[in-house]
């Protein structure tokens, strides 16, 4: 058989490009200060608040950096930990949730800002009986500010997996 300079040029390049395909969707692990855009600095996105006598419960006010999202996430492949707390449930278990940073943020506190939450809608209903331990959840992210009942939130993910987060 006779091969070509050219044809094993070309199939050796193509070689190349393989692994970079293979790797193309192993997500990247991420923290809640990725979340804040490079050169934010946190501590000046919580403002003052105010009081909701009637439904007991403290409404923060932040400033413009709480909507500030990371352009880098917008539309990656990530993998993050937090806890959930749920807003659409099944008999199969959780299928949306709001990913915060730890427990019992928006429920018994004050909302953290949008910029450190993440909307989620899962393929695979999470069991409701894991409600209250750490997750890692893995999908494509996309920042797009929306307003819910419990809090302004910044990011969105449709998450392929989901796991117990071990320490």
């Amino acid at each position: 058989m006779n091969i070509s300079r050219r044809h094993m040029i070309a199939c050796g390049a193509s070689g190349l490009a393989l692994p970079n395909t293979a790797f193309a969707f192993s997500p990247k692990e991420i923290t809640w200060d990725d979340l804040i855009p490079p050169g934010v600095p946190y501590s000046e996105i919580i403002g003052e608040g105010e009081v909701d006598e009637v439904n007991d419960r403290w409404l923060p006010v932040f400033d413009s950096n709480a909507t500030k999202m990371n352009p880098a996430l917008n539309g990656a492949y990530i993998k993050m930990p937090g806890f959930i707390i749920p807003i659409e449930t099944t008999s199969a278990g959780v299928t949306e949730f709001i990913l915060v940073p730890y427990v019992g943020a928006c429920l018994h506190t004050p909302p953290p800002p949008a910029n450190q939450l993440v909307f989620v809608k899962s393929k695979e209903p999470w069991p409701d009986d894991d409600l209250f331990a750490a997750v890692w959840v893995t999908g494509f992210m996309t920042h797009e500010l929306m307003s819910t009942d419990i809090a302004e939130i910044g990011y969105n993910m449709d998450a392929d997996a989901m796991e117990i987060y071990v320490w």
